[in-house]
């Protein structure tokens, strides 16, 4: 049986509509208010290196507890994790309102941390759960889909975002905030998501969580090729951190006929539409699976030669720029969504969480040095926007390489697990 359209797979499966839906809404809340923190920032303290330590501290956030969050997804039920998971942030959202100067700086940080975990929880039991509410032959348009949702959700919840900041301020944009992690929750409530546990890892999450996360790492030791796939997020965010979280803020901020949180959003929209259109085109034409491992690493290379031309583009017309960012970005939704796929059809079910928290482990710390060390290096003067983006350009083509040359062998393994229903 051949693959469904995307249109097809939302209208027939109702159980996927529902989850893909509320995972739109939630990521959307994420996003919305990520412009109203980078302006609150800049507006009480002016500082570059803030940004970068804002980015930081939501992906070290997202990342520091993966591995933990990786085990929850494999023992426990999953839909209930993303249910708690949104509550938290609809409480965490009306937080921001109460930030009124830079001595609230710290509390702003750590609250943004605290939704970013949440968040990092929540993608690891989706991730792990979508090949359970899709056919097999549809998995590969669920995921497309799935980074296209993550995408316009970017898109479209920045560029609302620097709207409504805009227009009403941070507080009216931290309310909507809370009200989409409602709304989010309310449609996962009903839902039914089928998950299958290792009878190996029953007893006290306390107790095994060590045991049970070794396991997780013995098993992508065992299969170089998972071994290698894991980095595929890593190699493009250890540049793109610094490109995607600092200097296109910095570019949006430096756009002189539009206010600051509206150019913010002009460039989070541009990367939005990217990553949204990049998965949508490596399903369409990148049809054999054989040949993704080595594509994944030269899509990171192409998305550092846009992301060149970008460096070169900036003190030209602002719609070129825009459609390099776009180009750059379409690039790395490739990436992302084949790396993505391939994760999922190798591993098991009831091991999936587990090797995906070391996947979005792995990403989050590139990101974090990358974003840190922009912010460091353009707030101290060693370098401009345009020789930071040049840089880490640079630096995103050599990563991409190295990556697309690396071709451990196969090892034909079975692994077999215990599964009840």
């Amino acid at each position: 049986m051949g693959q469904n359209g995307y249109i097809s797979l939302v209208r027939e499966n109702k159980t996927y509509r529902k989850f893909w839906l509320a995972a739109f809404i939630s990521m959307f809340g994420e996003w919305f208010n990520t412009i109203a923190l980078f302006l609150i920032i800049l507006e009480y303290t002016e500082s570059e290196l803030l940004l970068g330590i804002l980015m930081a501290v939501r992906m070290g956030s997202f990342a520091l507890m993966q591995p933990l969050f990786g085990l929850l997804a494999d023992r426990v039920n999953r839909k209930k994790l993303m249910i708690i998971t949104n509550v938290f942030q609809i409480f965490l959202a009306l937080a921001f309102i109460w930030v009124d100067g830079p001595e609230d700086m710290w509390w702003m940080f750590l609250c943004s941390g605290i939704m970013m975990a949440l968040h990092g929880l929540y993608v690891t039991a989706e991730r792990a759960a979508l090949p359970n509410i899709v056919s097999e032959e549809d998995l590969t348009t669920a995921n497309a889909l799935d980074s296209a949702t993550w995408s316009t959700a970017l898109c479209l919840g920045a560029f609302a975002g620097g709207l409504v900041v805009s227009e009403f301020g941070v507080t009216v944009a931290f309310i909507i905030d809370s009200i989409t992690f409602l709304i989010g929750t309310l449609l996962l409530l009903p839902l039914n998501v089928p998950q299958t546990f290792d009878k190996a890892s029953s007893g006290s999450i306390i107790s095994s969580s060590l045991k049970d996360i070794w396991i997780g790492q013995k098993r992508i030791q065992s299969d170089p090729r998972l071994f290698r796939i894991i980095f595929a997020k890593t190699s493009w965010n250890i540049a793109g951190g610094g490109l995607a979280g600092v200097f296109l803020v910095l570019a949006g901020n430096n756009i002189d006929f539009v206010g600051t949180a509206l150019g913010f959003g002009i460039f989070f929209f541009a990367r939005g539409i990217g990553t949204g259109i990049g998965p949508i085109l490596a399903r369409k034409f990148f049809k054999d699976s054989e040949k993704w491992p080595r594509l994944i690493g030269l899509l990171i290379v192409v998305s550092g030669l846009f992301y060149l031309l970008v460096g070169f583009s900036l003190k030209g017309p602002l719609l070129l720029t825009l459609c390099l960012v776009t180009l750059a970005h379409t690039a790395s939704g490739g990436n992302w969504v084949l790396s993505t796929v391939l994760t999922q059809q190798w591993v098991e079910d009831e091991m999936r969480g587990r090797v995906f928290s070391t996947d979005m482990l792995l990403m989050s710390i590139g990101q974090v040095i990358s974003t840190i060390s922009a912010g460091y290096l353009i707030e101290n003067g060693y370098v401009n926007l345009q020789q930071g983006i040049l840089s880490f350009a640079c630096l995103m083509i050599l990563s991409g390489c190295i990556f697309t040359i690396w071709n451990p062998k196969q090892k034909h393994t079975t692994h077999g697990y215990t599964q009840v229903a």
